[in-house]
């Protein structure tokens, strides 16, 4: 079954394992997009209740089940936040891609097809 639309895992390959007569597929790390200083980012300082699913809920809502795509902003901090169960601390400063970078960059057919 292929990833869905807007899952992470439209940047990692499939690479079979020749050695299993099963012939299992493993999936190899995803490529990220990291941080990068755009005119459009925003900025967001994290308040008691805040997580990386609601925020992107918040400021990815047009996209269909925007929460998923907490990996997004977990990845785009100038500093990654490689778990996403940790609790975001108070006061912290988060930077926001725009919607427009989401659409035309992070998930661009040209992205995909490279990995």
């Amino acid at each position: 079954m292929p990833p869905r639309k807007y899952s992470r895992h439209l940047f990692t390959l499939g690479i079979k394992n020749a050695d299993d007569s099963k012939e299992r597929v493993f999936l190899t790390d995803r490529s990220r997009y990291f941080f990068r200083v755009l005119p459009d980012n925003r900025q967001h300082v994290v308040i008691e209740g805040d997580s990386l699913f609601n925020l992107a809920g918040r400021y990815f809502s047009p996209i269909s089940r925007a929460c998923g795509i907490w990996w997004i902003i977990a990845d785009f901090q100038p500093e990654p936040i490689h778990d996403p169960t940790l609790k975001l601390a108070r006061g912290r400063l988060m930077i926001i891609p725009s919607l427009a970078t989401v659409l035309a960059e992070i998930f661009s057919v040209s992205r995909r097809e490279t990995g």
